[in-house]
């Protein structure tokens, strides 16, 4: 995998999505049946499908999906609910100088359905163990725009893992790679863009700045 396409794939361990934002944050979870159909938003087709956010109990995505795949077989939903997603990204952690490659969710306490919205189809997704509602205005689900979905898509199909940051301007460092290997020191600049620390050392009794990629340093 090319450094670059690494470099390029950062995220902060706080960062806030912008999507998770848009979509989750500002739209409240219905509590009880869908209002009768309304006009098409934009992320419905021709045929009516779309993709909604649904909201779950969080460490338990995975049993939603199953639950739900389950649910569809069974009631024969195929027809009206065409796939059930939790998504997530790989991210890169760097601990005690060793790299590993986790598996993140993308949205915890949320799955992705594509279904055509009807009174039967919301029953089958509402009342599925595990499942607390969907996310839309009032009473009535929204689906998610198509730039959203293409966002989070782009998210999960991306070449190269993303970098957890957990350090900070100011916290102390270990350099884990490099000729300054070992070497501690605090964090003085962080460039996102370019995915590089500058980590200040006492080299010769000064302080020299050292300019390191995200992969070369660890929190202490």
């Amino acid at each position: 995998m090319p450094e670059n396409d690494q470099e390029n794939q950062i995220i902060e361990e706080t960062e806030v999505d912008e999507v998770a934002a848009d979509v989750v944050a500002d739209l409240p979870v219905e509590e009880s049946q869908p209002e009768p159909a309304s006009p098409k938003y934009e992320g419905e087709d021709e045929e009516g499908r779309a993709w909604y956010v649904v909201h779950c109990y969080s460490g338990y995505e995975n049993k939603v999906h199953h639950n739900l795949l389950q649910r569809i077989e069974s009631m024969g939903m195929q027809d009206r609910i065409f796939d059930v997603v939790v998504p997530t990204e790989e991210e890169i952690e760097v601990k005690e100088g060793k790299r590993r490659t986790v598996e993140r969710r993308v949205f915890p306490g949320y799955i992705l359905v594509n279904l055509a919205l009807t009174e039967e189809s919301w029953y089958v997704v509402r009342n599925t163990p595990g499942v607390t509602g969907f996310v839309g205005m009032g009473n009535t689900p929204i689906p998610l725009r198509p730039e959203e979905v293409a966002h989070i898509v782009k998210r999960m199909e991306a070449d190269a893992p993303r970098i957890k940051v957990t350090f900070r301007i100011g916290e102390r460092v270990r350099i884990v790679e490099g000729p300054f290997k070992d070497f501690h020191g605090a964090v003085a600049e962080l460039d996102m863009e370019r995915a590089k620390v500058r980590v200040m050392v006492n080299f010769f009794g000064r302080e020299t700045p050292v300019e390191l990629d995200f992969l070369q340093v660890e929190k202490m």
